[in-house]
């Protein structure tokens, strides 16, 4: 399966996407810091903004799923389902909780 998953680097996010690796996955790992996503099998970094509706909706296209792991406090979830509606992804799953 082809995932995107936004907020890669954060603690929910680290953890997904090692999973999500582990279990075979394609992962665009998306994040304000690419530098700081691990280097893990079947994963490409991207370096996107949350909060750009169109340039995410570019980064997640064409993907199967979509897993958004980012803060709901450094994050707009209006735009963040506009994207992926733009972007036409089918699956859309929102990771979330208290620190």
């Amino acid at each position: 399966m082809k995932v995107a998953l936004i907020g890669a680097t954060g603690n929910a996010g680290s953890r997904i996407l090692a999973e999500l690796s582990r279990r075979g996955h394609h992962i665009t790992a998306v994040a304000r810091h690419p530098e700081k996503i691990a280097a893990l099998s079947g994963i490409t970094p991207l370096q996107a903004d949350a909060g750009d509706v169109a340039g995410l909706a570019a980064a997640i296209k064409d993907h199967d799923a979509v897993v958004s792991s980012v803060h709901f406090t450094a994050s707009d979830p209006h735009k963040l389902i506009a994207a992926v509606h733009q972007a036409g992804v089918p699956r859309y799953l929102v990771v979330g909780g208290e620190p």
